[in-house]
């Protein structure tokens, strides 16, 4: 099958594109400000064709990361998460997901608890220190990771597509039952696209951790999803006993771009510009804030775990 054929979801190799380009917005390769490479010597880098790479800037154009102008290329316009190094003698500070993720991995034992959406962030970051695993940089013996995603049967109430009334605009007097149904159609196939890039990244992420115990470099890996009926108003990352990164999604209004190339104007929120707060259990006070936070969290996760969750 060709690569650039359009699968679930959309090309394999668009998604791999605009996954490596949301990962270098996240870790700061291009900061705020900065402009992105021209799309031929990003083609060039990534083994694919202008057609991938424009269709990749354009989603994350509508997605509000970057602005592109013809002639003068795309500017990063929005900075997705503060990337300065952690003060790790803060209990609670503005911190980035990928520092967290190494932070994990440095250890012997890399232990994980993840709420979220749909583990997009997550997957790239994991990929990114799969790779550290197989250039020695880190050797850690066993990898525990537990994922908890919204139900596949719960009706989110985002993404949804933008209603003129939304708008400030009066609903026109005598709306047909056609066009309601015509709304219902399209918010169902928003709806679907979540869902399919929530599978897809918790399949990726899943296999990139496994193919590490295959591989034969590290001993002993652990990764269960679980699904609960819960719609996620915040992200929630647990090193349990340890620390906690925890941010709310923003909810914004968004142009959508869809596998048949159509935009929807939609209400939707974005995790990759959540402003996440780390907290840190500080073991010589257990009754500090952060130290609260990281435990009642970790209990918190436990419950749902324990009591709400259904396997994937």
């Amino acid at each position: 099958m060709d690569d650039e054929q359009t699968t679930e979801g959309g090309g394999r190799e668009f998604w791999r594109v605009l996954e490596e380009l949301r990962a270098r917005l996240g870790n700061g390769v291009y900061p705020l400000g900065s402009s992105l490479p021209a799309q031929r010597a990003l083609a060039d880098e990534l083994g694919v064709s202008r057609d991938t790479v424009q269709r990749a800037l354009r989603a994350l154009q509508s997605e509000g990361w970057i602005e592109s102008r013809q002639g003068s290329g795309s500017r990063v316009v929005k900075s997705p998460i503060h990337l300065g190094k952690p003060q790790q003698e803060a209990p609670r500070v503005r911190a980035a997901l990928g520092t967290f993720i190494a932070r994990a991995f440095a250890q012997p034992v890399v232990r994980l608890d993840v709420f979220t959406l749909t583990s997009e962030s997550l997957d790239a970051h994991i990929r990114l220190q799969a790779e550290r695993i197989r250039l020695g940089g880190v050797t850690p013996e066993r990898i525990e990771l537990r994922m908890l995603l919204p139900a596949t049967s719960l009706e989110l109430p985002y993404p949804r597509a933008k209603h003129p009334a939304s708008e400030g605009e009066a609903e026109p007097e005598g709306a047909s039952e056609a066009e309601a149904g015509q709304l219902d159609q399209l918010n169902g196939r928003l709806q679907d696209r979540l869902h399919a890039i929530t599978r897809r990244h918790a399949i990726s992420l899943r296999s990139a951790l496994r193919d590490l115990k295959t591989e034969g470099l590290v001993p002993s890996v652990q990764v269960e999803v679980r699904h609960v009926p819960l719609t996620p108003a915040f992200k929630l990352y647990l090193r349990p006993g340890a620390e906690a990164l925890f941010g709310p999604y923003e909810v914004v209004e968004r142009s959508i771009l869809m596998d048949d190339e159509t935009e929807v104007d939609a209400i939707d929120v974005l995790g990759l510009g959540s402003t996440l707060t780390r907290h840190v259990n500080d073991e010589g006070d257990p009754d500090s804030s952060g130290s609260v936070f990281v435990e009642s969290m970790c209990a918190w996760f436990d419950s749902c775990w324990n009591l709400l969750a259904r396997p994937a």
